[in-house]
């Protein structure tokens, strides 16, 4: 038999005020009425959540709203005015840190090139980040660093190839440096964390900033696996043992040393700029550029494929270098994927709008959703 036990009065409070907050964050400014109306609370229920948020400084009121029948109502908006979240983004040649308040608003956003002494500018970005952030009134809520390749629960990179490091425990690192206990502070996988900035509660966000690495967003959640190492594509192995990776065919670096034949290796430690001159010989029509982009764009869609059938996403995201060559490689992938996606409908395959700092936003917009589910932060 079930085990059932009866919900606790702090269980049942904890549950709805994650109602009013995430109804507040999907809907926008709401009054008290309307908050009410839409998630099923009665309005005392709702007012005495509402009074606790705004003491707590993560709700202000707005206004009148005009919008009822009767005397008006006073609007209820999310408060970005006394918490902020901060995410930052390591890739094989650069740092990205980025802030936003509890609103949701982007308050800063940095981006450096990434030196020989990565985890001493690790550390010293986040505390630079989390120091700014004081200096403009506000408490952290939580930070989280997002890397390429496998990390576990406790925020230890086991490996990563794209960084040469191998059972660092950069969590320890950055929070012992941050000296603010209780703070929260998270390592993750890059892919996993920016395929929070979905959309589509089942869906997939791919990166090419390190190999190529998958986010899977299922249900409306991360999927972490057993020990947290989802998403390494690039392994996947197109033919008999010893044929080309999915990365070494599909990969950027692999497409810009293909197409850009006469760089000095040295010059492609930042892809950025090689990224974009692909871009521009594709624009301008060589012939070169166009037919590497399109073998690269059918591998990219068969490795996709073998994941689209394993997870049945509903879109396939394509972030950072790859959403700038999205033009010419979503026509060859999407050709592969229909031609082998068994579900009917296939999947939707589309370019990221956020550039390369897709996974800094998405570590601080998981601290926004973990206070969004109930976990409050101490009153300021």
């Amino acid at each position: 038999m079930t085990d059932v036990r009866t919900m606790g009065f702090t269980d049942v409070r904890t549950t709805n005020l994650a109602v009013v907050l995430s109804h507040l964050r999907t809907s926008g400014p709401s009054s008290r009425a309307a908050i009410a109306a839409s998630t099923g609370l009665n309005k005392a229920t709702v007012s005495s959540l509402t009074g606790d948020l705004i003491d707590q400084r993560l709700l202000r009121e707005t206004g009148t709203s005009g919008n009822r029948i009767g005397r008006p109502g006073t609007s209820l908006a999310l408060d970005g005015s006394a918490y902020a979240a901060i995410g930052v983004q390591v890739s094989a040649d650069s740092l990205t840190a980025l802030a936003i308040d509890f609103a949701g608003d982007q308050i800063l956003r940095w981006h450096r090139a990434l030196g020989a002494h990565r985890t001493a500018e690790i550390v010293a970005l986040t505390q630079r980040a989390a120091t700014r952030v004081r200096q403009q009134g506000r408490s952290v809520l939580g930070l989280t660093v997002a890397v390429p390749g496998l990390v576990d629960e406790a925020g230890v990179v086991r490996v990563s190839p794209a960084l040469g490091w191998s059972d660092l425990d950069l969590r320890t690192l950055v929070a012992g440096s941050l000296r603010q206990p209780g703070l929260v502070v998270t390592v993750a996988n890059q892919a996993s964390t920016a395929a929070l900035t979905n959309k589509d509660p089942d869906s997939i966000f791919v990166t090419g900033l390190a190999g190529i690495e998958a986010g899977v967003i299922a249900g409306g959640r991360p999927l972490h696996g057993s020990r947290g190492f989802t998403g390494q594509i690039g392994r996947f192995t197109l033919g008999p043992a010893g044929a080309p990776t999915l990365h070494d065919l599909a990969g950027i670096e692999p497409l810009v040393r293909r197409i850009l034949t006469d760089s000095d290796p040295e010059s492609l430690a930042d892809l950025h700029p090689a990224v974009e001159q692909v871009a521009l010989l594709a624009r301008s029509g060589d012939t070169a550029a166009l037919t590497a982009l399109h073998d690269t764009g059918r591998h990219l869609g068969q490795g996709l494929a073998l994941l689209a059938n394993l997870t049945d996403p509903s879109a396939i995201v394509l972030g950072d270098h790859y959403a700038t060559l999205a033009e010419w490689l979503i026509p060859a992938a999407e050709a592969a994927l229909a031609g082998q996606v068994l579900a009917p409908g296939g999947v939707r395959l589309i370019a990221s709008e956020l550039g390369s700092h897709a996974a800094a936003l998405g570590g601080a917009l998981s601290h926004l959703a973990r206070v969004d589910s109930g976990a409050l932060p101490k009153a300021v």
